[in-house]
């Protein structure tokens, strides 16, 4: 049997999972329900848009529902008492030097990388350069548009 893929998820992370789950359960669910229930009202389900529609919202609900559970089931959360304040891991808030700019991110598991919060995962080039680097360290990161040398100025937990 092939070893399950472990989600590397923050406290924060898991909490927002866990309140997504719940709205799709409690909540999108009876939505999608009602819309099912409406369009079968409309008649002949061969030729019902709306029904076929709805159908494929709830299929992907469910989906969505089934990859989420999946996800939790296998996340190791992190825990930031555990984490070395001195090397940057998953959980760290690091400052970094990039281009000449000083940037701030947080290295978090690739299911809650977020550029536009300053999420950034630990698989990503950027994530995987300073992964297990120090304070003062500069080291170089492999992306697509070619090589970024990045220096580590300051890592908190």
């Amino acid at each position: 049997m092939p070893e399950q893929k472990e989600y590397i998820l923050t406290p924060e992370g898991k909490a927002e999972l866990e309140a997504e789950l719940d709205h799709l359960k409690n909540v999108t669910r009876k939505e999608v329900s009602e819309k099912i229930k409406e369009a079968r009202s409309f008649g002949d389900l061969s030729e019902n848009a709306e029904y076929d529609e709805a159908k494929k919202e709830q299929a992907e609900v469910e989906t969505k529902i089934q990859n989420i559970e999946h996800m939790l089931k296998y996340a190791q959360v992190i825990d930031s008492t555990q984490m070395q304040s001195d090397t940057v891991t998953p959980g760290s808030k690091v400052t970094l030097k990039l281009m000449g700019d000083e940037v701030t991110y947080t290295i978090v598991g690739a299911s809650e990388a977020d550029p536009y919060k300053n999420k950034v995962s630990y698989e990503s080039p950027v994530g995987a350069a300073v992964l297990n680097h120090k304070e003062g360290e500069k080291v170089v990161a492999q992306t697509p548009a070619g090589n970024l040398d990045i220096e580590i100025i300051k890592i908190e937990k």
